[in-house]
This record gives C-alpha cells, structure tokens and sequence, in this order.
C-alpha cells in the first residue's frame, strides 16, 4: 500500500507542494526496521501548538497520555524517514526526515509508520501529509483548533468522545482521497470547513452537538455522504454545478434547502458540489 500510495503522490505534485512535505526523488536502499521512542513533555504554556508533518505511510493517532504532550513510535525502515522533533516554547513539530529521491524507486517493502498517543492539554494540531494512511482518533482531547491538510490519503478520523473544549474551527483540505469523519459532533466545533478534490467523503455529525455549528463543504467531482442523525436540528444547503442530491423521507425541501426539526443545537451545513453526488442519511 506504501508503494500505491507514494506513487499517487508523486504523480499529484501539487499535493506535495501544497502540504510542505519534502520528498524529492533518489534511489534508497531497505535496512532493518528502526523502531524510535517519541516523548515530548507538556510545554509551560496554556495552549501547545502542535504540527506533524508527515509524508507517505501509516500514521495513527490516539488519545492516552495525560502527563506528556507527546508519546510513541516511529518505524521505518529508510534511515534518511527518521522523524526530527523541534521545540520552541509552545511551538512543538515532528516532522519527517528528507527522504531525496532522485529517479523512480522500488519500494516494495519501504516502511514509515508512526504510531503516537496525544495528551489531555489545551491544543492547536496542525496535520500536514502527503500520501498515506490514517487512523486519527481524537477522542477525549483538549482540541481549541485542528487542522488537516493532506494529499492522496485514505483517513478514518473519530471523535470517539467529546472534546473537552470548545473547537474555535476544525479546518480539513484533502485531495484525490477517501476520508471519512465520524461522530463529528463531539469535536465541539463553532466553525467546520472542508474542501476536496475527487474522492469519497463522508462526514458523520454522530456525538453530542453543545451548539450550535455551521459547516461549509467545497468539493470537485466526488461522493459525499452526510449522516445527520435522528433528532438533530440539520439544515442543509446545496449550491455549485450538476450533483444528484438523495434525501431520506422526513426532510422539508424549499429550493435547494433541506431542513428537519429537531432539539437542541441547531448545524447548518452549506455543501459547493461541482459535480458528483451528495448523500444525506439519518
């Protein structure tokens, strides 16, 4: 998958660009597997601004260190793929070594894992990453900002309980990819923005829902699915080019706005769909 995934992204240059992630083009040779210990101390601040740059292969993030900003592993197997962590005051970055290539490589067998536990204190996360895989679950984090900006991905993001804070604005550009977000209401977000290009996306507002929300959605020629569930106040605007809209029974319809009583906080949702389909499910 490595090998699929890094040949994508070298064929969409701009995502590499757009993400700041350095990977130029030299023939590397396979050494054993290099396995580092991550630990980051909490900085003396209120809030740590946090950015893990990360370029192609497997990253996992959990919640589950409440003494530390920062702990875990990096294994890879091409030395030039060693993470470097800087430190200034709050300011915090991994990132990933500079893997230069420099003709076409053979990376059948190429390794770059990251497997990290994120700690309890106020954050502002910033992910940039290329080509990869992504299992991200913030669940029972501090989140005050979080932004995602990746390439050709394939990323499962959960909120698997609330965020402990209020989420000023959870910002999220990905490319030719297939992501999906999920209990999206326990991110306790004021302000959500994502933008794609042609992929399948599905954005699941399942949790709690504190407040009320509004969500902007911009997409190019893809599958969007939103699960709005059961008893949640939705409304629901669709502007841009040729989609096909499919809403389940229950919904009012004026224009291209749908809308559906519910209690509580209210989320409103305005979807730009160049072209493609837009599902909304209960």
């Amino acid at each position: 998958m490595l090998k699929k995934l890094f040949f994508i992204s070298l064929i969409l240059v701009l995502t590499l660009s757009a993400c700041s992630v350095r990977v130029n083009t030299q023939k590397q040779t396979l050494g054993p597997d290099i396995v580092d210990e991550i630990s980051i101390e909490n900085p003396e601040a209120e809030t740590a601004f946090l950015t893990l740059e990360f370029g192609a292969g497997n990253l996992r993030l959990s919640p589950g260190t409440d003494k530390q900003l920062v702990n875990g592993t990096a294994t890879y197997n091409i030395a030039d793929l060693k993470p470097i962590v800087t430190e200034d005051g709050e300011t915090v970055k991994i990132h990933q070594g500079e893997y230069k290539m420099e003709t076409w490589p053979n990376l059948d067998g190429a390794k770059n894992e990251w497997d990290l536990n994120l700690g309890s204190m106020p954050l502002d996360l910033t992910i940039k990453a290329g080509a990869y895989e992504g299992i991200l679950d913030f669940g029972g984090l501090s989140l005050v900002n979080l932004t995602i900006r990746d390439g050709a991905a394939d990323v499962k993001v959960d909120f698997s309980s609330p965020n402990l804070v209020r989420m000023n604005s959870l910002n999220y550009q990905t490319g030719a990819s297939n992501v999906t977000l999920k209990n999206l209401a326990n991110a306790n977000f004021t302000t959500l923005s994502f933008e794609g290009g042609a992929g399948n996306y599905t954005l699941d507002f399942g949790g709690e829902l504190q407040q009320d929300a509004g969500v902007t959605l911009r997409a190019g020629m893809s599958n969007i699915t939103l699960v709005i569930p059961e008893g949640l106040a939705a409304q629901i605007t669709v502007d841009g080019g040729l989609s096909s809209v499919n809403v389940p029974t229950g919904w009012r319809q004026n224009g291209n706005t749908y809308s559906r009583s519910g209690d509580g906080p209210v989320l409103t949702i305005v979807v730009d769909l160049g072209a493609g389909n837009l599902q909304i499910v209960d």
